[in-house]
């Protein structure tokens, strides 16, 4: 779980600046772009604006409450970059990519006695199950801006970037093994007929990885963005990093993992997700949470006095 430590600001700002050249690298090797003059940049430029404009605002007349806006603006500026950054770069990875995994995925399910269509035909059997799904499943959104809202209130920014360093670090590692086993989705891949239930992440796969992979495909609307990664699930990752990070706000803890247990109950419908994908999901987030972890342990680990060396036996 997350401890007091210090990961400085930096080591973040240069984990961004990493991640937006691997996507401009990106966009030019699979040929793809993006439009800079479309209508749908504009939220996220007003966005960006608005947090720039609280930044100066705090610092000319840093009164508490200017500050604290400021600075939790800031913090939510920084988790949409890693959101839009990486949602844009499953395009070209995907374009990248061959074939499909779902033969494989689907195996591993039936290996773990797991049935995705009779959940399905469960959930699409039932408006109420429906409903709790997909707004367990849109809380991915919600969670992270709640917690770093806390942690902000209570200064607590240590804690603030261990958990936006552990959320980049989930994310990349989700999208280095994306390229490894692209999939089009156990509804596309299992289910044959109408549909009698349109689940939240629908079934874009199955039609936009061709086209990104043939070249019919080029422009990356952002307005647009579509989740196309099957595994390793991003939402199983997510839900596992908001729980570590969210059970050191004693008051929001079981909140918080009863949120996030909801998302990963919402996961394999919602988000059309095996239950393998789900598996390495969570095996990406247990990695960042680690990762993380260790390196804010050897910060915390006191240096030895100057002069001193261990003594040799």
């Amino acid at each position: 779980m997350f401890a007091t430590l210090s990961l400085p600001a930096k080591w973040i700002a240069a984990g961004l600046a990493l991640s937006l050249v691997m996507l401009v690298l990106l966009m030019r090797s699979a040929g793809l772009s993006i439009d800079p003059w479309s209508p749908s940049n504009l939220p996220f430029a007003a966005a960006a604006g608005i947090a720039l404009a609280l930044r100066v605002a705090a610092l000319r007349h840093p009164v508490p409450w200017l500050v604290l806006v400021a600075r939790i603006a800031g913090y939510y500026a920084v988790l949409t970059a890693i959101v839009l950054i990486g949602a844009v770069s499953t395009y070209p990875l995907a374009a990248l990519s061959h074939g499909f995994s779902d033969a494989a995925l689907q195996r591993a399910d039936r290996m773990l006695g797991f049935n995705w269509v009779g959940l399905y035909e469960t959930v699409a059997a039932h408006r109420s199950l429906q409903l709790l799904g997909t707004a367990a499943y849109r809380s991915i959104y919600l969670t992270p801006a709640v917690i770093l809202a806390w942690f902000a209130w209570e200064g607590r920014s240590d804690e603030v970037y261990r958990f936006l360093a552990t959320f980049w670090l989930a994310a990349f590692l989700t999208l280095a093994l994306y390229p490894l086993m692209p999939a089009i989705g156990p509804l596309s891949y299992l289910w044959h007929g109408a549909l009698p239930y349109l689940p939240e992440s629908e079934i874009w796969q199955q039609g936009l990885i061709p086209a990104l992979r043939s070249g019919s495909d080029r422009v990356v609307d952002l307005g647009q963005l579509r989740g196309i990664v099957s595994a390793p699930s991003f939402h199983t990752a997510s839900a596992f990093v908001y729980i570590a990070a969210g059970w050191q706000i004693v008051r929001l803890r079981w909140a918080v993992v009863a949120i996030d247990v909801a998302m990963l109950l919402s996961t394999p419908i919602e988000g059309t997700h095996y239950l393998s994908d789900m598996i390495l999901g969570m095996l990406v987030a247990l990695v960042a949470i680690a990762v993380v972890g260790f390196i804010a342990a050897e910060r915390r680990r006191p240096a030895a006095p100057h002069g001193l060396r261990p003594s040799r036996v």
